[in-house]
């Protein structure tokens, strides 16, 4: 037994403050999680060792491109812009190296009269098999922000990356890769006209404003995409490596809301 206050599990003393603080930080994260959908705290399974690995879809890669989904049937006008877009520039797209590795270009989906867009860094495996963006863990996470904390739906906003093509085991985009892509998401952002920008990460913030300040400065604040208000925070993909940071994107989105009611 412990003398003075103990974290459970644990044999080391806690001071009363720490305690205190601890338990209050835990709290808070729970309360968030609750507010983006998470009904139970996950426990990691340790990997069974002895069995065999199974194929995974990129070692079976189709021998036809997949068609991406690009947008909602509202807004036809915006539609067919956003459409031709894809259909001249992108599908067929040869500009950087990505081109050669990767199996579909991710180019968005929502809609087209959406008021938010999300903008993030760029596919995944699973985005880059599927043709949709954000659909592997980091976009169930912002798909449960979009749903249970913002009570909007995610066809009714329009998501999108910076990059279009995935990077090789999901490294971060050159600076060229940036250049030559950029082009494409900020025609999108001009086609659809949104309300409100929310950039996910420092890849999408510093593309977009042009900057190399740190995403902890550029995160919390106000920001001007040509006229458009623009909310950075961090990627949901940094969620779930520190939870910690849950509450100060909550606080983001809540920015996002009150925005968007006025």
């Amino acid at each position: 037994m412990c003398g003075p206050p103990c974290l459970a599990g644990s044999e080391v003393p806690v001071e009363p403050e720490l305690r205190r603080q601890i338990l209050h930080a835990v709290r808070q994260n729970l309360q968030t999680d609750a507010l983006l959908g998470a009904t139970e705290v996950p426990i990691p399974k340790q990997p069974d060792r002895s069995a065999k690995p199974t194929p995974t879809p990129r070692d079976q890669k189709s021998p036809l491109p997949r068609r991406p989904r690009l947008v909602g049937p509202n807004e036809p006008e915006k539609a067919r812009r956003l459409e031709a877009l894809f259909q001249e520039h992108l599908s067929g797209c040869r500009k950087c190296s990505l081109a050669k590795d990767r199996n579909t270009v991710v180019f968005g989906e929502g809609s087209p009269a959406a008021q938010l867009v999300f903008v993030g860094e760029a596919p995944g495996e699973d985005e880059d098999l599927q043709g949709i963006p954000f659909v592997g863990r980091a976009g169930q996470l912002l798909t449960r922000i979009i749903l249970n904390g913002m009570k909007m739906r995610r066809e009714d906003v329009y998501i999108c990356n910076i990059i279009k093509c995935r990077p090789p085991g999901n490294r971060n985009p050159s600076a060229s890769e940036i250049f030559r892509c950029l082009p494409f998401v900020e025609r999108q952002l001009e086609i659809i006209q949104p309300k409100v920008i929310c950039a996910l990460g420092a890849v999408a913030a510093q593309a977009l404003l042009n900057t190399d300040e740190p995403i902890g400065r550029l995160r919390g604040r106000w920001h001007d995409w040509r006229g458009i208000p623009m909310m950075v925070t961090y990627h949901t993909a940094y969620l779930l490596r520190t939870p910690a940071a849950k509450p100060k994107v909550w606080g983001d989105i809540k920015q996002v809301m009150a925005r968007l009611a006025q």
